[in-house]
């Protein structure tokens, strides 16, 4: 009964199913403020055919096998596009990957030792409970360095990289070869960085852009100042935007700084900037001014600043990797920050299908029911809780499924946050699945964060306020999700 009551909620939820093309905002900001826009290029300006991770994993194995001489049988393992989502974390030490919510807590059941999953009880008899300590946790860049233990894999790049790291542990755990995960780590994240350096990904790389063309031009018809800052060499960079803008899209551009080397590009005040030539040639000159049209090599953001007085919240800057991108952007610079999640647009989708809203109805529904008849200690009722108790593991686990039968959901665990997504609220002041989202505002609106009840509010009014004539980021009446 309390069931199909509940069930009969889903029709109206569904009319306000949201938007996977609205941009979400963390922080109050008016498009107004904004007269300079900067871009990263990686998944900001450009995206890649899912191959490409393919190819990277099997070069990265490649080299494992040729130059770190590791058995030719890993060879066997290909890569698998639905194992690992973004942001997991990985044990360096016990060679575990992982997903941690926002409070350290280690979300049981998705702890993985090669690809199989640990049991919950061995979890917790490692860590003492799944709770990670601060000390081991990865260090301001998502890296595992001194006492860290932790590494958190934040960027799209990553991907291939988690799954050979859990593909060569499940080799050599199968054959029971005797091994060291630190060793094994850094020869995986040795080969690929030698796929990036050496351009192996470079010659076969399959780009394309979401817009990306219509975007610029409408901030360029604007009169906004537009530049990138980007790692990637300047002739991956400017056949990538031939291909996707056009042969002049260097006349968009005020600054272009290719292999910026960032996050050091935003602390580092001592490299100089360089000028390449149309060959690709790095100049001697000293540059005392950024000029439209040229493209520049290294360089730092404090000579930036003073080349060319773009400061404070005037500035919005775009990017993929919340640390390697935003982080220092926001805390030491003052610029605004916009993150680009791919995988945003699939979750959006996954979570305004009819059957995830009537699991997470139910679900909800479950938690609230335990919450308040847990005071009942008599025999019957305790029979009813633990049968209660039973169907809302199980109903966890199916919304795990929806999103990735391993790991779940790149933004929740259970209940809480997952660890990227405080670090996503706390250095990006809007959020969206690609630039084109642009594209539905106008260049004066002013994005505002829904106000969510904190756990001591009511949360009836702030339902109501954004439903009915409230309809933004939801979808208006005339879209229909497939």
């Amino acid at each position: 009964m309390m069931k199909q009551k509940k069930l009969k909620l889903v029709p109206s939820i569904m009319s306000n199913m949201l938007n996977p093309d609205a941009i979400f905002s963390n922080n109050e900001m008016s498009l107004s403020d904004i007269e300079i826009y900067g871009f990263d290029y990686d998944y900001t300006l450009v995206f890649y055919s899912k191959h490409l991770h393919t190819l990277i994993f099997n070069a990265a194995r490649d080299l494992l096998i040729n130059e770190h001489r590791y058995p030719s049988e890993i060879r066997k393992y290909d890569y698998d596009p639905n194992f690992a989502i973004r942001g997991l974390h990985y044990d360096v030490h016990r060679a575990l990957l992982m997903k941690i919510d926002a409070f350290h807590y280690i979300q049981l059941g998705t702890v993985y030792r090669g690809l199989s999953v640990v049991p919950d009880e061995e979890v917790i008899a490692m860590y003492d409970g799944s709770h990670v300590p601060l000390e081991q946790m990865s260090d301001f860049y998502g890296k595992s360095s001194q006492g860290n233990t932790m590494k958190q894999f934040m960027d799209i790049f990553s991907l291939p990289e988690m799954t050979l790291l859990s593909c060569v542990n499940e080799y050599f755990l199968k054959n029971n070869i005797d091994y060291e995960p630190v060793h094994l780590y850094k020869d995986v994240k040795d080969s690929i960085r030698d796929v990036h350096i050496k351009g192996i990904m470079y010659r076969k790389y399959i780009c394309y852009a979401e817009q990306t063309r219509a975007v610029l031009a409408k901030l360029a018809d604007h009169g906004k100042k537009m530049f990138l800052i980007t790692n990637s060499p300047s002739s991956f960079v400017d056949k990538g935007m031939k291909f996707i803008v056009g042969k002049d899209w260097r006349d968009l551009f005020d600054v272009v700084i290719v292999q910026a080397d960032k996050p050091n590009f935003f602390n580092d005040k001592r490299r100089p900037f360089r000028k390449v030539n149309e060959r690709g040639v790095l100049l001697w000159d000293r540059i005392h001014k950024l000029q439209k049209g040229q493209i520049y090599k290294q360089g730092n953001l404090y000579e930036f600043l003073k080349l060319t007085g773009w400061r404070g919240s005037k500035v919005l800057y775009f990017g993929d990797h919340i640390y390697s991108d935003l982080a220092d952007l926001t805390l030491k610079h003052g610029w605004r920050t916009g993150a680009i999640i791919p995988e945003l647009r699939s979750e959006i989708k996954i979570m305004n299908t009819e059957k995830y809203i009537q699991t997470m109805t139910w679900l909800q529904t479950l938690t609230g029911l335990l919450e308040h008849m847990q005071v009942h200690r008599d025999p019957d009722s305790q029979i009813i809780l633990e049968e209660w108790k039973k169907e809302r593991k199980e109903m966890r686990e199916m919304n795990r499924n929806f999103f990735n039968a391993q790991f779940g959901s790149l933004f929740r665990t259970d209940e809480n946050p997952t660890y990227f997504l405080r670090r996503l609220s706390r250095f990006a002041d809007i959020y969206m699945a690609s630039l084109s989202c642009l594209l539905n505002y106008e260049p004066d609106y002013t994005f505002y964060p829904r106000r969510t009840p904190l756990q001591h509010e009511l949360p009836g009014w702030s339902d109501q306020l954004y439903t009915g004539t409230f309809r933004i980021p939801f979808l208006p009446e005339t879209v229909q999700i497939k």
